[in-house]
């Protein structure tokens, strides 16, 4: 009996250190190419006073990054940046609750966007290919719904203020020597992770692990700024960056993904009298009262934006033994990725914009719930439509 509970237990651990294991790594890689200022290469570049013109910008940048990087980290950025392009608050929160909209749509179709979608990429649901070829359109209709909406809508007609002039000043001083190498280093080794599972089909977190190597490496012998002491060069190492990862959440993840696989391998008997896992019947049960799938992935989108995502995928894993790409992990992964936006503590991104902004959470139900909403339900239906063509 023990025996038994051993090998269960050292499965279910297996399986969680691959997630902790390569989040690790990603969020240490991110770090360090921000101890190098590598995103201000990016964000440099941004000149423009149209409300417009910014709010595609940003969002079309939101998107793109929180697909490489994750959406917590693509918020983080975005909200720095926009502090200092958008002096008035009352318009920054506008923008910053579209790069929370924008950084989960960015999210949902890669593997390394979320999360969630690198929960079931690890665990072998869903492949890299497949996954960005069904998502990248029903991830674009989610974030374009909302974002056409405010485009003609009179908040954001008109110019933003100035910017203040000293802030954009210290802007030129921000860049290091050191910035652009290590952001194309830093987003080559996270593009690179699906590409090395895909030729040596080993797991994912070892080719994480081998791009950390890399950018550790080319960290150590790069100087940052021109009279470079030895003193200042702890700031720029990755033990430095490594301090500087939320472990806080990585325990949480160890300890929802810990509480799932024990209801999993909990065993009781299902409606039909055979003896299955807690979380099967359960999917057996939910099949009876709500008959159409995809309604049941619809409403574990609309429930993570109230209970956090990654229990709620973490037990979907549990509930159904479908094969690699089908349709209902594609839908998984869209809805728990993208439902989040709808109330801001829906998300990681929605927390961390509304800790830096203080973004209100009635205005937020207010102004922004609906949009989200919409572009949800939107970028669902077309999900659901493509689903039938492939």
């Amino acid at each position: 009996y023990y025996d038994g509970l051993n090998v269960i237990l050292l499965h279910h651990v297996g399986k969680i250190a691959e997630i902790l294991f390569f989040l690790i790594g990603a969020m240490t890689i991110v770090e360090l190419v921000d101890l190098h200022k590598g995103f201000s290469v990016i964000t440099g570049r941004i000149k423009t006073d149209s409300k417009r013109k910014m709010l595609i910008i940003i969002s079309v940048l939101a998107f793109f990054l929180s697909a490489v990087l994750d959406n917590l980290t693509t918020t983080i950025v975005l909200i720095s940046l926009l502090r200092k392009l958008v002096p008035n608050r009352e318009d920054r929160l506008w923008y910053a609750s579209i790069v929370v909209i924008a950084a989960n749509a960015g999210g949902a179709w890669t593997p390394i966007g979320d999360v969630t979608t690198t929960m079931l990429w690890i665990d072998k649901k869903v492949s890299t290919l497949h996954l960005i070829e069904i998502l990248f359109i029903p991830s674009v209709v989610c974030l374009a719904v909302p974002v056409l909406v405010l485009y003609f809508s009179k908040t954001f007609s008109g110019k933003l203020a100035a910017p203040d002039l000293n802030l954009s000043g210290e802007k030129e001083k921000q860049k290091l020597l050191s910035s652009n190498v290590m952001f194309i280093a830093g987003i080559s080794a996270l593009i690179f992770v699906p590409v090395f599972k895909a030729l040596t089909h080993l797991p994912p977190y070892i080719g994480m692990a081998l791009g950390l190597g890399v950018v550790w490496l080319i960290s150590e012998y790069i100087h940052p700024e021109e009279d470079f002491s030895e003193e200042r060069k702890h700031k720029y190492t990755a033990l430095h960056a490594l301090s500087r990862i939320e472990m806080s959440s990585i325990l949480f993840f160890l300890g929802i993904l810990l509480a799932v696989g024990s209801l999993e391998t909990m065993m009781v008997v299902g409606p039909d009298g055979t003896q299955m896992g807690l979380l099967q019947s359960l999917a057996v049960r939910l099949e009876t009262a709500v008959p159409d799938q995809n309604i049941v992935i619809i409403l574990i989108g609309v429930l993570s934006a109230v209970v956090d995502n990654v229990p709620l995928v973490a037990a979907t894993m549990g509930m159904y033994d479908n094969p690699i790409d089908d349709h209902l992990w594609h839908f998984i992964a869209y809805s728990a990725g993208t439902g989040g936006s709808m109330l801001i503590i829906g998300s990681a991104a929605g927390v961390a914009a509304m800790g830096m902004e203080r973004i209100d959470f009635i205005w937020y139900m207010k102004k922004i719930a609906w949009l989200a909403a919409l572009g949800f339900l939107a970028g669902a239906l077309i999900f659901i439509q493509l689903s039938k063509l492939y």
